[in-house]
């Protein structure tokens, strides 16, 4: 087994050796025992400048040149690559953000330092007839130069790139005179190395479809570093957590296009739910997070924006012609956010100025604005709801609220606590879903205490229907 690295692959004496295994065992897989406990140091050429590194892998017959041994078997795989700058370590995002303004974004060389094979070990035979299509370009067919002449094909190797990720890639420049390398090798199925090289092909296909590296990094990381019970709940949980979105928009829909009046119900918590949507739908752009967030947030705005139009609609013009419990709302709903307002305002307007003075922001006012809002609807959130809390208490009654709703909304929340990891989101964002299911538990306590009486022939605006009884047989 030989590594070498080149300008030109096609020319052999622009070759030189990186490692050489003369004792190679094909079933025995290492990661840094072949390299000898060590890393190997690239020394580059001093005609490199923007010229392309590659890595050319030779599995020959041992004491003889790769070149002079006609069934040898050679792969190669880019060393060096030209892309946007990547986000240092533990920074959030990345920096191509800071170029999107440009019109020629500018382009940093990286070394791959880190280089995985793979070799097919199984003993298959195919038909010569019926080689899959997927597999001939990295099979070559040699004769055993016996009499029959059988046709035998060498092995099948693969430089496995979904193990290449963001954080094997180190900036380059015309200074560097050296880089480090890891050499990795392990063995694989034939299975696995046919479904892998369709993976890999459709992960890179993605940039075509406006996939960042940032992005294609998230997918590898997926395959390559959780187990398949993980990559099972990777599909299953973003299906549940879009299927919930929907019948809770679905519900919410509903309720809110059958509401006749607003007892019950806090105007205040409605407008304030809207606005707070739309500073979140304007943080989560902001931070680029994943369209599985995205577009239901966006969806989200579009219904509260709904709502609050539904809830002025809904005013009586008169005073007169609201019912005692409307009154009522309308008082209680008042009350809790005048208290509310004492500690809100001076804990944003301070949080805002200690953000603007201590903590480092981008240079934009937009994106100091837009964290400053978020952040006070991250934490005062929760008492945002307090009113409508207040309302249920003083009413003694939950049955102005949609309870399908808050049941999927629920849900969701708690999809979003328990799998984190899965679906992306800004830490902020995580907090506030942890935020909804405190205010959910609470909500459930208040149903408990305060039961639905279905007694009423309508309980504001919520009818239940009893079945009429059924006629005897005789009738």
């Amino acid at each position: 087994l030989s590594f070498y690295s080149t300008l030109d692959p096609n020319e052999e004496s622009a070759h030189r050796l990186l490692l050489k295994v003369d004792k190679f065992e094909i079933h025995t897989k290492f990661e840094r025992q072949v390299i000898r406990s060590k890393k190997v140091t690239v020394s580059f050429p001093e005609m490199t400048k923007n010229g392309t590194i590659h890595a050319v892998v030779f599995v020959h017959k041992s004491g003889v040149s790769p070149w002079k041994d006609s069934k040898h078997v050679r792969l190669v795989t880019r060393l060096t690559f030209q892309m946007t700058p990547l986000a240092p370590a533990g920074s959030p995002g990345s920096t191509e953000e800071a170029h999107k303004g440009t019109e020629e974004p500018r382009l940093v060389s990286y070394w791959k330092s880190h280089i995985t094979l793979n070799m097919m070990t199984e003993d298959f035979t195919f038909n010569n007839a019926a080689v899959p299509s997927d597999l001939r370009r990295y099979m070559k067919i040699v004769e055993d130069g016996k009499k029959d002449k059988k046709k035998l094909y060498l092995p099948l190797l693969l430089i496995d790139e979904m193990r290449s990720r963001l954080k094997d890639f180190n900036e380059i420049n015309i200074t560097t005179k050296a880089a480090p390398l890891m050499i990795s090798y392990d063995t694989i199925t034939l299975r696995k190395f046919r479904i892998w090289i369709h993976i890999q092909a459709v992960i890179f296909s993605l940039k075509h479809f406006g996939f960042s590296e940032k992005n294609l990094d998230e997918i590898k990381a997926m395959f390559v570093e959780s187990g398949v019970h993980i990559l099972v709940l990777s599909i299953l949980v973003p299906a549940f957590h879009l299927s919930f979105e929907v019948f809770a928009f679905k519900n919410d829909v509903s309720f809110w296009r059958g509401k006749k009046s607003l007892a019950g119900i806090s105007k205040r918590s409605v407008i304030w739910r809207c606005l707070s949507t739309f500073v979140i739908f304007l943080y989560l752009l902001e931070e680029k997070s994943s369209w599985l967030t995205l577009i239901p947030m966006g969806v989200a705005v579009l219904i509260e924006l709904w709502k609050v139009s539904k809830v002025f609609a809904l005013q009586p013009s008169f005073k007169d012609e609201r019912d005692e419990t409307e009154r009522a709302t309308e008082e209680y709903d008042a009350k809790a956010m005048k208290f509310l307002s004492y500690l809100m305002y001076p804990l944003c307007i301070s949080g805002a100025m200690y953000s603007f003075l201590y903590l480092k922001n981008k240079s934009s006012w937009y994106s100091w604005t837009i964290n400053s809002l978020v952040s006070g609807v991250y934490a005062f959130g929760f008492l945002s709801m307090v009113p409508q809390l207040f309302i249920n208490y003083k009413l003694k009654s939950v049955g102005q609220l949609p309870i399908s709703v808050l049941l999927y909304k629920g849900l969701n929340t708690f999809i979003s606590d328990v799998f984190s990891g899965i679906i992306t989101t800004p830490g902020p964002h995580q907090l506030a879903c942890f935020r909804d299911d405190v205010v959910f538990l609470i909500y459930l306590y208040q149903r408990r205490i305060y039961p639905l009486n279905k007694s009423r022939g309508r309980e504001y605006g919520a009818s239940h229907r009893k079945k009429p009884k059924s006629k005897t047989h005789e009738d």
